[in-house]
C-alpha cells in the first residue's frame, strides 16, 4: 500500500521559477527514491520523501536489537508534488493551456504559489517587470474566476453556493468566508480552488536569499544546484550559505504544518516506516491508515515516544511501553505496534 497522504500543487506565472523548482524535486526524487518502492505517476508529478532523521535511528536500534546483518529497509512518508501547467492571465477563459490545469489542481491538498522576486535580464517576465504582488493577484484572480465558473454551473443555487458566488464577486477567496462544517461538507465535492490553503513562496536570487524578509523564501536556482550534489556536498553547501535545511525540505515541513499533519512510526525487521496522519487522529483510525481492516479489528496500541525508544524488547523490559486504547490521540513521533483481532 502506497503511503501517500499529501499532495501539493505548484503554480506560478511563466518564468517565475516554478519549473526550475519542480525539476529540482524530480532530481531529488531520482537521487533519493531509488531504494524506495515508489514510482513517478505522470511526467508532471514528482514523489519525494519527507525528511525524517528518526527513521535511520530506529533502523539502527532494530538492527542491533535483532542482531541483523543489514539495516531494515526505510520507508519514509512521501509528498506528491504536481506541476500545474498553463496558469497565465486569462487562463480561466482559455488563455495559455486554459482549464487543462484545473483537473490537476483540484486534486491537491495545498497550493504553492511561486512568486518571482529575482531580477534577471536574461529571463523575460511575461508581465514586463518584477512585481510579485501583482503576480500574486493575477493567479488569485484566475483561481477565483475558475471557482465562479464552477459555482455558476450548479443547477441548484443553494444558500451556501450563492454565498460563495457573492463573496468571489467581491474578490474574496472561498477560504476567507466563514462557513459551518455542514456547509463546508456541502461544497466539498466542488473542489473549490480558493478553498485550498496557499503557501506563497518568494523565489529570490542566490545573493538575496540570506537577506530576504518574505515569510517563506527559496532560491529555485540553489535548489537545482543542491539536487545535483551528494548528501555530504549538500551539507557543506548549505553550511556555506548559512542555511540549516534546503528550501525543498523546509517546504515539505511547512506543508505538513499548514495542513495539520504529523507522522507516527513503525519498526521491525521487515521495515522501518513513517505514516502520515492528521493531528488529533485516534489510535484506531491511525491503525486504519496501515490497513482498513485494522481499524475495525483494533484491540490496543503499544506506544513508546520516540526519544524513549531503545528497541521493543528493551522498552518492554524497562516498562517504557504504554498500552493505549482506541480513543488515544496519536502524537508526532509515537513508535507504535498495533494489536488487532483475527
Amino acid at each position: 500500500m502506497l503511503n501517500m497522504n499529501l499532495s501539493v500543487g505548484i503554480v506560478g506565472l511563466p518564468n517565475a521559477g516554478k519549473s526550475t523548482l519542480f525539476n529540482a524535486l524530480l532530481k531529488k526524487q531520482v537521487a533519493e527514491m531509488a531504494n524506495y518502492p515508489f514510482t513517478t505517476i505522470e511526467p508532471n508529478v514528482g514523489v519525494v520523501p519527507v525528511p525524517d532523521a528518526r527513521l535511520m535511528k530506529l533502523a539502527e536500534i532494530t538492527k542491533e536489537e535483532e542482531k541483523m546483518e543489514k539495516l531494515p529497509p526505510l520507508v519514509p512518508a512521501v509528498v506528491e508534488f504536481v506541476d500545474i501547467a498553463g496558469l497565465v492571465k486569462g487562463a480561466s477563459v482559455g488563455e495559455g493551456l486554459g482549464n487543462k490545469f484545473l483537473s490537476h489542481i483540484r486534486e491537491v491538498d495545498l497550493i504553492v504559489n511561486v512568486l518571482r522576486y529575482f531580477d534577471d535580464a536574461s529571463v523575460v517576465h511575461v508581465a514586463g517587470d518584477v512585481d510579485p504582488e501583482r503576480d500574486r493577484g493575477i493567479i488569485e484572480t484566475e483561481l477565483m474566476l475558475a471557482d465562479l465558473q464552477t459555482l455558476e454551473n450548479q443547477k441548484v443555487k443553494s444558500e451556501i453556493v450563492q454565498k460563495f458566488i457573492d463573496a468571489l464577486n467581491r474578490q474574496t477567496p472561498a477560504r476567507d468566508i466563514a462557513v459551518t462544517e455542514e456547509q463546508r461538507h456541502e461544497v466539498a465535492d466542488l473542489h473549490l480552488l480558493t478553498m485550498k490553503p496557499v503557501l506563497y513562496v518568494a523565489n529570490v536570487s542566490e545573493e538575496e536569499l540570506p537577506k530576504s524578509t518574505a515569510s517563506f523564501t527559496i532560491s529555485a536556482k540553489i535548489e537545482a544546484e543542491l539536487a545535483s550534489l551528494s548528501e555530504e556536498e549538500q551539507k557543506a553547501y548549505l553550511k556555506e550559505l548559512g542555511l540549516e535545511a534546503s528550501g525543498l525540505d523546509r517546504l515539505i515541513q511547512k506543508a505538513y504544518e499548514m495542513l495539520g499533519l504529523i507522522s507516527f512510526l513503525t519498526c521491525g525487521v521487515i521495515e522501518v516506516r513513517a505514516w502520515t496522519i492528521a493531528r488529533g487522529m485516534k489510535a484506531s483510525q491511525a491503525a486504519g491508515v496501515i490497513h482498513t481492516d485494522f481499524e475495525k479489528k483494533f484491540i490496543k496500541a503499544d506506544v513508546v515516544s520516540f526519544p524513549e525508544f531503545m528497541g521493543w524488547k528493551q522498552a518492554r523490559e524497562e516498562g517504557k511501553v504504554r498500552s493505549e486504547g482506541r480513543e488515544y490521540v496519536m502524537q508526532d513521533g509515537d513508535v507504535v505496534e498495533f494489536k488487532v483481532g483475527a
